[in-house]
């Protein structure tokens, strides 16, 4: 019987674009995999537009990690893949995950990244960030965290802090061996980085990793992140 990917999409007042990152997932749905849409209390039509184009939306708490831990408690999946909400997957991207899982015999992985923007400092930014992660063994969320259900859960999930759940997540599941580095690209949205700046942006997360290296509360971290977005 073939292996069934639980793709959980944490969402908080995306009805903006989610129609469009749900409809590039219908046909993963046709091949028997499942969507869960895990809202944070959305004050818009999110969790109305998410309807019929899932199999299962929930509320859940309020903050990435906590939402796609909900979602993993409901999954059926034995393979789970955490997306973001503005992010799209290669279409061939269930039986990509599948096929190198095996192939490899490793329990997680990621893909590369591609920004959506076309401004050339883009492509020097995905290059990086996708070097970057191939030497460390460590993902973040803009490339698609997939992982076995059974190891998801046999680590606890996600530490339920407000920022750099994924690096966290990838620290714990480096444990269990190197990732999948699928070398497919997904398309991660650049929106953050268009309407803050680009090196502004750059600048802020490289502070933020590197002080959540040196051990700030990731707490801290969360209102700081919060406090750049708003000035």
């Amino acid at each position: 019987m073939a292996k069934r990917i639980s793709f959980i999409i944490p969402v908080l007042n995306e009805e903006k674009i989610l129609h469009q990152s749900l409809s590039a997932l219908q046909p993963l749905r046709s091949e028997g995999h499942e969507i869960i849409v895990v809202d944070g209390g959305s004050e818009d039509s999110s969790r109305t537009l998410s309807e019929s184009l899932s199999d299962r939306v929930i509320l859940g708490p309020q903050g990435r990690s906590r939402q796609m831990n909900a979602g993993s408690r409901v999954a059926r999946g034995e393979v789970l893949l955490f997306l973001h909400a503005d992010t799209l997957l290669p279409r061939d991207a269930g039986l990509l995950i599948i096929s190198r899982m095996e192939q490899e015999k490793k329990d997680w992985g990621r893909f590369d990244v591609r920004l959506s923007g076309r401004h050339p400092l883009f492509r020097v930014i995905e290059c990086l960030m996708n070097w970057r992660s191939r030497l460390s063994g460590i993902a973040t969320g803009d490339q698609g965290i997939f992982v076995k259900g059974e190891v998801f859960q046999s680590v606890g999930g996600y530490p339920e802090i407000d920022l750099m759940e994924d690096i966290a997540l990838s620290r714990i599941l480096k444990r269990h061996g190197p990732p999948v580095c699928l070398s497919e690209k997904i398309v991660a949205s650049s929106r953050r980085w268009e309407r803050n700046g680009i090196l502004q942006t750059v600048l802020l997360m490289w502070r933020l990793r590197l002080a959540y290296f040196l051990g700030t509360d990731p707490q801290a971290l969360a209102r700081l992140y919060r406090k750049s977005k708003s000035s």
